[in-house]
């Protein structure tokens, strides 16, 4: 499984690439699986203004500036999104690189790490709703950075430091259980879009 790990924020002093090094750090350590940090500060875009949806757009021109990461989109078999809760949803820098997407994720299995208040459950559920109208396979498991300061409890290298007593759930196993699911739908996925 070749994963991208899309880091959701370009906004300065954020917290999601140490996240999204967590993730990196634990789907390095599995067999069968070479994982990619993507950072959307690497793909500058202008606001997606085309005409239409670009799925029912047969004239497409795309901007060059998206071509780059519509490419890396297209290279990977699953996806982790790693995205903050700006307002209840996901950030604006996200969304828009998203609308730039049509069929290179389609039939891809995709997970979602968030957090913010709530752990950021709006904007994991708002995230899985885009992805499905861009016709990726969103993973019904909810992976919310929830428990008490485990946010900052992730280092700079993407370790996770030792969690108080107060925290009885098990961050890093719920990471590997999600991991694990990724890896089983990219695989039986890929398999069956072998077949088309």
């Amino acid at each position: 499984m070749k994963l991208g790990i899309i880091i959701g924020s370009t906004r300065q002093g954020r917290q999601t690439d140490k996240q999204a090094r967590w993730v990196l750090n634990a789907a390095s350590k599995m067999d069968g699986v070479e994982a990619e940090l993507v950072d959307l500060r690497d793909y500058p875009m202008p606001f997606f203004d085309e005409p239409m949806s670009p799925r029912y757009n047969q004239d497409r021109h795309i901007d060059p500036l998206a071509q780059p990461w519509l490419k890396k989109m297209e290279s990977f078999d699953a996806y982790v999104f790693v995205t903050p809760e700006y307002n209840h949803s996901i950030p604006g820098v996200l969304k828009n690189a998203l609308d730039y997407v049509t069929w290179e994720i389609q039939r891809k299995p995709a997970s979602v790490i968030s957090h913010g208040s709530a752990g950021g459950a709006r904007a994991q559920l708002m995230l899985k709703i885009i992805l499905s109208e861009s016709k990726a396979v969103p993973l019904p498991t909810f992976t919310p950075l929830t428990m008490a300061g485990m946010s900052e409890q992730i280092d700079d290298n993407g370790e996770l430091t030792k969690l108080g007593h107060a925290n009885p759930r098990d961050p890093q196993s719920a990471l590997q259980a999600m991991l694990d699911e990724l890896k089983w739908y990219s695989d039986a996925l890929a398999a069956a879009r072998a077949k088309d």
